[in-house]
């Protein structure tokens, strides 16, 4: 991702939180920074999450919410597990969601409703689905070689996605949610 796009704010995403990770990943996020924040660690920033769609609309109405509750309806609620780590080219460490088909489905089925928001802005129109535990300033191989020994050691609590998130970006770069639309009937 591009220093330019890190430094966007204000914006607004469609996240899965993951919140019962933070204490097992705060151990990298707590010591990373973004590119465009570097004065503020990861865990201040934002919780524990896999992004589905950023930047989604600007200012979401009624009408878009429902638009992504038609498509979250066919999504039955599932067990969600991060049980190996990687890393991007740039040197982002990561995470990566199981079932992983299940996610990058969803990912899919959610981008097809809103085909005016391009995944990052066009920059990756076919996005990796990731929890993100280290920026690339922070990020790569002893990072992932860390992550996954302790992956090996005592494997991250299991979650059950249940619903999406809604979350804005406020002026300082910090991420706030203001709704959620649930998974399934």
């Amino acid at each position: 991702m591009t220093d330019a796009w890190a430094a966007r704010t204000e914006l607004t995403a469609i996240l899965i939180t993951v919140p019962e990770l933070a204490a097992y990943t705060d151990r990298w996020r707590s010591v990373s920074r973004s590119t465009a924040r570097p004065q503020v660690p990861l865990t201040e920033l934002i919780p524990p999450h896999v992004t589905v769609l950023v930047p989604w609309v600007r200012e979401p109405t009624e009408q878009d919410v429902e638009r992504l509750r038609a498509v979250t309806r066919s999504v039955q609620p599932f067990e969600l597990s991060f049980p190996t780590a990687g890393q991007f080219p740039n040197g982002t460490a990561w995470l990566r969601p199981e079932p992983f088909d299940a996610v990058s489905a969803l990912l899919k089925t959610v981008y097809a409703a809103f085909p005016e928001c391009p995944p990052y802005g066009g920059e990756f129109p076919d996005p990796h689905p990731h929890l993100t535990i280290s920026s690339s300033a922070q990020g790569g191989p002893a990072v992932v070689a860390e992550a996954q020994a302790a992956l090996a050691a005592v494997p991250a609590p299991v979650g059950r996605l249940t619903e999406l998130g809604l979350w804005r970006e406020d002026k300082n770069g910090v991420w706030n949610q203001f709704g959620a639309v649930p998974l399934g009937d």
